[in-house]
């Protein structure tokens, strides 16, 4: 592995099985923790997650060959601005954002040509935060999106890539604004439509809930302040997929009715065999790894 001093820069639930799973499947590779709380890095020494802690960002990215971020997406750019002159020439920088489009342009434009910057997107995770949280299989035949540009060194990429695939990982290639495309079909609108279903639930129906209903809005649990940034970040693409899924449950209202029950069934049913699809298909993906 080229990597042999890795830096996360936030500490939580990604940064801390970013951590653990890095001691445990790279040899030598030694990790240095970043936190503005003392208590969450003893946590992250304790559990194994990093090697070493640090409050300050400077310090803590000093002489790393790769630097993680790991914090929310609206602190990204900070960061950012925060790290790029103590980073050692050669040093790369990647992160684990929800959304890509923002970070990749400051990346690129705010660190030296000396510093490389690749987003990366590992599609792992949970509604839960904090490194007690943390699991070292947590990235196990999870998809990991890089976004590279036409400014991205292909030295670099290739590393990231190789990072991500040590951790147990698929990887695949978008660019900054069709991963921010996609996302917010595949796990934005999702997000939103999960806390809508809770929304909408009169008094007397919410203690019928069964475990169906749990299922389908368990990750309306996630963090607030999280999501608030990841949508705000994303809006242009939210709105579109927005008045998508509002027109396919217009479609839905449309059909309704006994005259239309054949047409209701299709609808049903085509969904039903779409989602199989997929379920056949990342099967297939965990079982030829």
């Amino acid at each position: 592995m080229a990597f042999s001093r890795v830096c996360i820069v936030g500490v939580g639930l990604l940064g801390g099985s970013i951590g653990l799973a890095v001691r445990a499947r790279i040899e030598g590779a030694r990790v240095v923790g970043y936190g503005h709380r003392q208590s969450t890095l003893d946590k992250a020494l304790e559990c194994g997650a990093i090697d070493e802690a640090f409050t300050d960002a400077k310090l803590a990215v000093k002489n790393c060959d790769l630097v993680v971020l790991c914090t929310p997406v609206g602190l990204l750019e900070k960061m950012v601005d925060e790290i790029a002159l103590a980073l050692m020439p050669g040093a790369i920088v990647t992160d684990v954002g929800s959304t890509k489009r923002t970070i990749v342009a400051a990346g690129e434009a705010k660190l030296t040509k000396q510093i490389h910057f690749v987003g990366s997107h590992p599609m792992a995770g949970s509604e839960k935060r904090g490194v007690e949280f943390a699991r070292t299989d947590l990235f196990e035949n999870a998809t990991c999106i890089l976004t590279p540009t036409e400014r991205t060194n292909v030295n670099a990429l290739e590393k990231v890539e190789q990072f991500w695939s040590s951790l147990g990982m698929r990887t695949l290639r978008l660019s900054p604004t069709e991963h921010d495309q996609f996302l917010a079909d595949i796990s934005h609108l999702p997000h939103v439509i999960a806390a809508a279903l809770v929304g909408i639930q009169q008094e007397g129906a919410i203690g019928l809930a069964g475990k169906g209903f749990m299922d389908s809005t368990r990750i309306a649990g996630g963090d607030g302040a999280l999501w608030r940034d990841i949508l705000l970040d994303n809006a242009d693409n939210m709105r579109a997929s927005i008045t998508r899924i509002t027109s396919e449950l217009a479609k839905l209202q449309s059909l309704l009715s006994r005259d239309k029950s054949a047409e209701l069934e299709k609808w049903l049913n085509d969904a039903a065999a779409r989602r199989e699809q997929l379920h056949r298909s990342k099967l297939k993906e965990i079982n030829s790894d």
